[in-house]
């Protein structure tokens, strides 16, 4: 599939692994940010990899929790 988009596209000479378009989105609020980033976190409760996002190891939905995550990061409020 990467590859007949690859060679449908005239940007890449392979294959396509990523969109090609971009929609970008200004965090405004705080009720933006925290669609964003349960977007972002709930991705992997959709495909079906986890059942809850904090369960995934590399996830910054752990970062919300009274647990903390892997390493020490900034939260966007």
């Amino acid at each position: 599939m990467m590859a007949k988009t690859g060679k449908e596209n005239g940007n890449y000479k392979d294959f396509q692994l990523w969109q090609q378009n971009n929609h970008p989105i200004e965090l405004v609020n705080s009720f933006v940010i925290d669609q964003k980033l349960d977007y972002i976190h709930e991705n992997l409760v959709k495909a079906g990899i986890v059942q809850k996002a904090q369960h995934y190891l590399y996830s910054s939905a752990q970062d919300y929790t009274d647990k903390g995550g892997l390493i020490e990061t900034d939260k966007l409020y």
